[in-house]
């Protein structure tokens, strides 16, 4: 970070400070939130952490998860006023104001001293302080890098650590991504000796599945799989139908893009989902195949080189089209990409 010392001494006055995340926060999302809130008000500032729509009900373990205002369950006029009189502003994991939906003009709009801690492609300029770097694995390793860079590593208790890892061990895909490096694991070391249980916290993320969405997996999986093996693909696609069936929750999908990714031979997996609103795209990749440029492009989308998302204001068959109508135009990439990434046994 820039200017690092100025932050710092920034920290060192209580203030009134909002912390924002992106729309559906995962446990990144929330937990680097929800860390970074515990340590604040550890310094004395007055936090609140507002998300601009409701998360999955596996994240609610987190210390401070009952004070989070949630902008689209009634929250719409506190977050507004708490915008408006807060001092900083902490935008955490999401790297344009578009990402936190009807909050991101208020964001814009506050006088507030805004710091931007992130690590996808293309950060937006609207920030005075920015903590970014796509190297890092999650805005959790981000998160609790400046909190030791400020000397403060001793206000990190075990609630507060729990969060960070949670973040770090999910963005991670349990330590099995290709973003787990040296210093994740190290900060992974150091978040399990402030208190985190790896175990414990791995059970409530993974293991606290409802019957229904263990009911719609199986379904998903021996009914919405296509795999498209002439361009190493593999889809799912979800209609509204199927999310009413099952009585899908917020979290319910989550994950279920890896699963068409697991596939042998499989270089792209894609999960498109009915929404209310419109269409939802989840992608993921493996190599050098950029589904945040193919999202960028084609969907409105973007995140990381290997895991991104989209939407599309077509139909629900008409974005199924357009998605399988492209993939020729990829197939020799996703066939190079295929040769160079294949393991040898």
């Amino acid at each position: 970070m820039q200017n690092f010392s100025s932050f710092k001494d920034l920290l060192n006055k209580p203030a009134k400070v909002v912390i924002v995340t992106h729309q559906k926060p995962d446990a990144d999302a929330l937990g680097s939130s929800l860390g970074l809130a515990g340590y604040l008000r550890k310094k004395g500032h007055k936090v609140n952490v507002i998300t601009p729509t409701d998360y999955p009900a596996f994240l609610n373990w987190m210390k401070g998860n009952d004070e989070v205002i949630i902008y689209e369950k009634g929250g719409q006029k506190e977050a507004t006023r708490l915008i408006a009189e807060s001092e900083i502003i902490f935008c955490l994991d999401f790297s344009a104001l578009s990402r936190i939906n009807n909050l991101g003009e208020k964001v814009r709009a506050s006088k507030a001293v805004k710091v931007l801690i992130d690590h996808h492609l293309d950060p937006e300029d609207f920030a005075d302080y920015v903590e970014w770097s796509i190297e890092a694995a999650s805005t959790a390793e981000l998160v609790y890098a400046l909190i030791v860079q400020s000397g403060d590593q001793d206000l990190i208790d075990k609630d507060i650590a729990a969060c960070f890892y949670a973040g770090v061990m999910t963005d991670t895909g349990s330590f099995r991504h290709s973003n787990t490096t040296h210093n994740v694991l190290f900060t992974a070391a150091k978040l399990v000796g402030h208190g985190a249980d790896p175990a414990k916290i791995a059970k409530l993320i993974y293991d606290t599945n409802s019957l229904e969405r263990l009911n719609f997996l199986g379904f998903a999986l021996s009914e919405r799989l296509t795999v498209l093996e002439e361009f190493n693909t593999a889809i799912f696609a979800i209609s509204k139908s199927d999310l009413k069936k099952f009585n899908s929750k917020t979290g319910d999908t989550e994950g279920l893009v890896n699963y068409a990714l697991s596939i042998e031979g499989i270089q792209f997996a894609a999960v498109i989902i009915d929404r209310s609103e419109d269409v939802k795209l989840s992608f993921r990749s493996i190599g050098d195949f950029s589904v945040n440029d193919f999202a960028g492009k084609h969907f409105e989308g973007g995140g990381h080189k290997n895991a991104a998302g989209g939407k599309s204001s077509l139909s629900f068959a008409e974005t199924i089209e357009k998605f399988k109508g492209l993939l020729p135009l990829y197939k020799n990439e996703l066939k190079i990409n295929f040769k160079t990434t294949k393991i040898d046994v």
